[in-house]
């Protein structure tokens, strides 16, 4: 960050300036990097180092996301609304949601022409970019390996109308150059995708910048996770680039209709079915199936909907609802070994 930088350069929108009173003398400001009880930020006069309080700390604030200072101090006093919030639910059985990264306006999502790529797993990134309201682009690494790297571009665009696809060396600065007009002055840009898929390289090609990476392993082509913290890097173009840890897995939760968007055919084949509450299995009338039985759709694609649509289903239960059933299905279980009891004594 330098004292050069403009509330625009740094992803100043209407939508944070509409939240703050016109006569207000605090701060706006970028956060940066977020430690244990600090964060780092930036703003117009360059950066501060911000010492979290208690009542702060409560603010759920995370990478990416805007903050009032009182100058004076300096102290956050506010956490503007975000515009972009990506969440998942936190490992162990507290279901609370643990904040990702917010206010990112385009999401790549990165896999590559190997075995790592896998349709499921960019359908369920497509949908948690739909919800969370930032602009996808799949992007294709290791396409210098592939024998041909157009099958791969072709198989991820036809998840659906409008995704835009890019294969590329990540180690190559004049292919990589074909992301920048996501990554200019004012604009953040976010990646997901699994270990192994040349995330890291990408950062450093993207940023300049230079960070461990690790061979993937022959067996199965994964590499390890070489990012362990969410920061924002500056890119040659002027726009922020969020890193965050590679992850296998990242699961949906609260996903709502986004879910529909990414399987748009199957929501609107659903929408004809006869029943409201068909399952897409055995039902008379249903239009789903008719599709598949008439090889229009892939009953794998079907599959995977029904996947996600339980994942989303049993992540977005609230931990009381989950206590609820599970002692629901323990009455259950109990009243079926006392009814067998029952059956022996006679």
């Amino acid at each position: 960050m330098s004292a050069s930088d403009t509330l625009y350069s740094l992803g100043w929108r209407p939508f944070f300036q509409s939240q703050v009173e016109a006569d207000s003398r605090l701060r706006p400001a970028r956060v940066m990097h977020v430690h244990r009880g600090s964060i780092e930020v930036a703003h117009e006069a360059g950066n501060d180092k911000v010492t979290l309080p208690g009542k702060a700390v409560g603010l759920g604030i995370t990478v990416g996301d805007w903050v009032l200072l009182d100058p004076e101090a300096p102290l956050v006093r506010r956490r503007l609304e975000r515009q972009v919030l990506f969440q998942r639910r936190a490992a162990g059985t507290s279901g609370e949601l643990q904040r990702i990264a917010a206010n990112v306006d385009t999401l790549f999502l990165v896999t590559s022409a190997n075995r790592d790529f896998n349709l499921a797993r960019l359908e369920r990134y497509l949908a948690i970019a739909n919800e969370a309201g930032a602009f996808p682009v799949v992007v294709i690494t290791k396409a210098d390996l592939a024998d041909d790297a157009g099958d791969f571009v072709r198989t991820a665009g036809g998840l659906g109308p409008g995704i835009l696809v890019e294969a590329l060396d990540a180690r190559d600065p004049k292919q990589v150059d074909v992301l920048r007009p996501w990554c200019e002055s004012g604009q953040t840009v976010a990646l997901l995708g699994s270990s192994g898929v040349g995330k890291s390289t990408l950062v450093n090609t993207l940023t300049g910048d230079h960070q461990a990476t690790r061979a993937v392993r022959d067996d199965d082509q994964r590499g390890r996770h070489t990012t362990t913290a969410r920061s924002m890097h500056r890119l040659p173009g002027g726009g922020w680039l969020m890193d965050t840890p590679g992850m296998r897995e990242l699961q949906l939760v609260n996903i709502g209709g986004a879910l529909d968007d990414v399987f748009a055919e199957i929501a609107a084949l659903a929408r004809q079915c006869r029943f409201a509450d068909c399952s897409h299995d055995t039902e008379p009338g249903c239009a789903v199936q008719a599709e598949i039985d008439a090889g229009r759709l892939d009953v794998a694609r079907l599959r995977r909907y029904r996947k996600l649509q339980a994942e989303d289903r049993r992540n977005s239960e609230t931990l009381a609802e989950r206590r609820a059933r599970d002692r629901d299905l323990g009455k259950m279980y109990k009243s079926v070994l006392a009814g067998k009891r029952h059956e022996k004594k006679r």
